[in-house]
């Protein structure tokens, strides 16, 4: 599972799952570069991992596509090359089709549906400069649960799982276009959807972990693991495809 010397852009990768991915592929030896909306937590991190690896922080906001092309722009400045791109950066928010508005809807897929296809619009074009590589993209298994109160936020994801496919065959040959759908993982996401609850979020996290199979939550690190190997070249073969990752959570059955 070597990430030696590869470039990795991770975007949405300064907190939650993308911090931790940054992390696992600086300690493999990768180059990457972290992008997000997050400067403090982004430079904060660029200094610590710097100290043990080669990573930089770019400032990003994945809907607004001069950003996305500026990412990668100086992505290959600071090393040359983009050889992976962990399309990681995420929105959430809460409501019903009844509670929709356009400040939801921008919010969710401005970020979930139409910054993973700018991310993959100036990703791709990188990436063939290098002679090919990997797209991976955080997805989630609300693209096939019907969570209460999630509805633009499913939608995203399960918009998001479709132009995937059609990346792999589009890019066929160039890109190995992969998907990892984390179930319930202990980020701060999670702990946004659990505000306005009666119960404090540790005992709702404990009430939802012994329903889980593994009778845990999953954690950053645990999903920062299974992308590292996806990355690499020993998952070569893996194409088109998404990897879920939920502690046996859409196994359940609904009794």
């Amino acid at each position: 599972m070597s990430l030696h010397g590869k470039t990795i852009v991770v975007t949405g990768g300064t907190s939650g799952i993308g911090e931790a991915c940054a992390r696992e592929f600086v300690a493999r030896g990768a180059n990457v570069v972290m992008a997000s909306i997050q400067r403090a937590e982004g430079e904060a991190l660029e200094a610590e991992l710097a100290a043990v690896g080669r990573a930089k922080f770019i400032p990003c906001d994945v809907s607004d596509e001069s950003q996305v092309q500026a990412l990668f722009q100086g992505a290959k400045a600071a090393f040359g090359r983009v050889d992976a791109i962990h399309c990681n950066a995420g929105a959430w928010d809460k409501g019903t089709a009844e509670e929709f508005n356009e400040a939801i809807w921008n919010k969710v897929m401005g970020v979930n549906v139409k910054g993973a296809m700018l991310t993959a619009k100036h990703g791709v074009p990188a990436l063939r400069e290098s002679g090919g590589g990997v797209f991976l993209a955080t997805t989630s298994v609300a693209a096939h649960i019907g969570f209460p109160q999630h509805a633009v936020y499913c939608a995203s994801k399960a918009a998001l799982e479709a132009l995937l496919r059609c990346l792999a065959t589009d890019y066929a040959g160039l890109i190995r276009v992969v998907g990892i759908s984390p179930g319930t993982i202990r980020t701060p996401m999670l702990a946004a959807t659990c505000q306005g609850w009666d119960k404090p979020v540790e005992q709702l996290y404990a009430e939802v972990a012994e329903k889980i199979p593994v009778r845990r939550l999953g954690e950053p690190e645990d999903v920062a693991k299974a992308a590292a190997f996806l990355l690499s070249d020993d998952a070569s073969y893996i194409n088109g495809t998404i990897l879920t990752l939920d502690g046996g959570t859409l196994a359940l059955p609904p009794w």
